[in-house]
């Protein structure tokens, strides 16, 4: 028996904007450029609409398509011209005092490994901890905040990404470093050390 036909209607791509918007605005932190790559999104939902298979939902195909247009946008930025301010953001001065002189990292009170980070699976599953997640991204810096994205979001590897952004392998490692850092000390301090919500 013949798969039903799956109506441009039926799929009602309209209702998962105001998510989709929320998801571009954390990768590109620019409303005007957040519009557009939804609008390309959506667009382009409704010429491929034939082609959804409905073997994932509606917001995970549109998710697909979105982070395709994220990325052009990137792609076509980093032709025009290249990440601004990136010596400050990559500097290994600061990164230093991480470090003992055997190489090894020093303990971070913030980061301790014993610390009660709760049930990743639940915790995963609630929505605040996504409201403190795009929280903390959107405190890192702008080119650090973009990298990740590329990598964790993307999921871009590094030759793609220096060869999308003009920057060298060090450079990436700093920026998903100071990435990395970030996130953990700002969920540490906003979700695990306790200000966690449960959900209503």
């Amino acid at each position: 028996m013949p798969e039903p036909e799956i109506s441009v209607d039926g799929l009602e791509l309209d209702k998962h904007r105001p998510h989709l918007i929320k998801f571009a605005m954390v990768q590109l932190r620019n409303a005007t450029y957040a519009e557009d790559v939804v609008q390309e999104t959506l667009v382009a939902a409704l010429q491929g609409a034939d082609r959804f298979a409905g073997q994932s939902s509606v917001r995970t195909w549109l998710i697909g398509i979105l982070k395709h247009k994220i990325m052009d946008h990137f792609r076509r930025q980093s032709r025009e011209a290249p990440l601004p301010d990136l010596a400050e953001e990559t500097s290994l001065e600061d990164l230093d005092a991480r470090f003992k002189p055997d190489g090894h990292f020093l303990d971070n009170p913030a980061l301790v490994p014993g610390a009660d980070w709760g049930d990743p699976e639940a915790t995963l599953s609630q929505s605040r901890f996504f409201d403190v997640l795009e929280e903390c991204m959107a405190r890192l810096p702008r080119n650090t905040a973009r990298v990740f994205s590329m990598r964790e979001i993307m999921g871009m590897d590094t030759e793609e990404i220096c060869k999308e952004l003009g920057i060298t392998p060090t450079n990436t490692w700093v920026l998903l470093y100071r990435a990395r850092t970030g996130l953990r000390e700002c969920l540490q301090s906003k979700w695990f050390a306790g200000e966690r919500r449960p959900e209503n």
